[in-house]
């Protein structure tokens, strides 16, 4: 296990002068099995790269992945059960205005409005019985995202990042991708915090289409890539002067990798963007949008060894649908679906999927209850739903998970999660496990302690596991 006391030592032995330090750090780094950015496996595993699809902003249960007959049976009437309290207040029973069907040899129903993505029910596993802190976006982003609601914490991708390390130099081990700006918290939902700067993500706005829209300066039009190099390694020099004077400084180090790596971007990320380099027919069966390119952008990251890829649905928070919901789920899912089917038979079809953990949903869900209204939020409409942390669905497909099976259920209406309930906690840790960690022990000491993804908390979700 690699954790901050590896670091002071490093820190010690490097200030021991003559040249010792160096020669002193490379024994210990072949004695102790261990090199920079990369935790030894503590398991054999099937996974090791991840692709994130976040439904930012709430999408409902009970109009996707977990219907509920009580729903139209209790249509408009109060709920058999006293209605849980969340984030504002709420009336009736609302049925669903979609129509679900089986698919697949499992037979799991699915909504209509994710069709596409139903045919590949056998691949999936679906996790009925999420369950969150609380009913409110911002703690349910970052514990969805960090494993922690209120402080400052690494997130999953750069835990990831962190414990695989990068399996192409030349790329980012962590990219996070959202078309037309930043989802709520905005970049602390991709932190590394106190992890060492390398494992912060690297953000793409996929709203632009060609490759100088995507990253900024991917090309010097004044400068050549030998000029470049030249400029690189007299930065480098100065800066080791600089450093030679001062204790080892994550920050400093973190910056002189982000003007290296910026610099073997150039060529790598030029292509791994470019989508044109796909065929027509791959470009059509991901369908139009800022969601299908990014889709696709993901599995050319994916085979490239990037070992984490977030996919955020879009800017701020699309699945907030507190009204007018029967439209508003539709057309966001009309863009989302396509694509996700699109991935996942790519991924398969190039061998990808048993190695590549693909994990869908949001912060939390919906209420089966309709939404009050309220002045200045649903506009006095009462055909939406409330966020609801009490019990929500997300699913796992790829990366040695079993698919064609539903874990877990809520109660009758759907409002909460009653059987093998999992909580964030929980997703989190079997997630690592199956990318071969144990999130006990995948752990980075800062300011005196040995922190983890999971803080003191996470059950395996041992039915996931094919």
């Amino acid at each position: 296990m690699f954790n901050h006391s590896t670091s002071a030592r490093r820190n010690f032995l490097k200030t021991c002068g003559a040249g010792f330090g160096s020669v002193a750090l490379t024994d210990l780094f072949a004695r102790e099995n261990i090199s920079t950015g990369q935790v030894p496996l503590h398991f054999s595993a099937k996974a090791k790269q991840v692709i994130h699809l976040f439904m930012n902003g709430g999408p409902s249960h009970v109009d996707t992945f977990d219907p509920k007959s009580a729903l139209k049976k209790y249509h408009g009437q109060t709920a058999p059960t006293k209605n849980l309290r969340t984030e504002r207040p709420t009336g009736n029973v609302l049925q669903s205005p979609y129509k679900f069907q089986q698919y697949g040899e499992c037979g799991l129903p699915v909504s209509e409005i994710f069709s596409r993505t139903a045919e590949h029910m056998d691949d999936i596993c679906v996790i009925r019985s999420m369950h969150a802190d609380v009913p409110n976006h911002e703690p349910s982003l970052m514990l969805m995202n960090t494993g922690e609601s209120r402080l400052v914490r690494p997130s999953m991708g750069s835990w990831i990042s962190y414990g695989l390390g990068s399996g192409n130099e030349n790329l980012p081990s962590f990219v996070t991708m959202c078309p037309g700006g930043y989802p709520i918290k905005e970049s602390q939902n991709w932190q590394n915090a106190f992890l060492p700067g390398k494992y912060q993500a690297t953000y793409i706005d996929t709203s632009g289409q060609r490759v100088e829209q995507l990253i900024d300066h991917i090309r010097n039009k004044r400068v050549s890539q030998r000029d470049q190099r030249q400029q690189l390694d007299l930065l480098k020099e100065l800066n080791r002067q600089h450093a030679s004077t001062r204790e080892d400084d994550e920050r400093l180090d973190s910056r002189l990798e982000s003007f290296e790596l910026a610099y073997r971007m150039q060529g790598e990320a030029s292509t791994a963007f470019d989508i044109q380099h796909e065929s027509l027919a791959t470009r059509k069966m991901y369908g139009k949008g800022a969601f299908a390119r990014q889709a696709l952008i993901a599995r050319r990251l994916v085979e490239r060894g990037v070992r984490f890829v977030q996919l955020y649905t879009g800017a701020g928070q699309p699945w907030d649908n507190h009204d007018d919901l029967a439209v508003k789920h539709r057309n966001v899912a009309q863009g989302v679906d396509q694509a996700i089917a699109a991935l996942l038979s790519d991924l398969k079809r190039t061998g990808m999927l048993d190695s590549t953990l693909v994990l869908w949903g949001g912060e939390f869900g919906r209420t089966p209850v309709v939404e009050m209204p309220k002045e200045g939020s649903n506009q006095g409409k009462m055909n939406g739903r409330d966020h609801n942390h009490y019990g929500f669905t997300c699913w796992m497909a790829g990366g040695g998970v079993k698919g064609g099976q539903a874990i877990g259920s809520t109660d009758e209406l759907g409002f909460q999660a009653v059987e093998k309930r999992v909580h964030v906690h929980d997703l989190h840790a079997t997630m690592l496990r199956l990318l071969g960690y144990d999130h006990e022990r995948l752990t980075y000491r800062y300011a005196g302690r040995d922190f983890r993804l999971t803080d003191v908390h996470g059950k395996i979700i041992e039915d996931v596991f094919s």
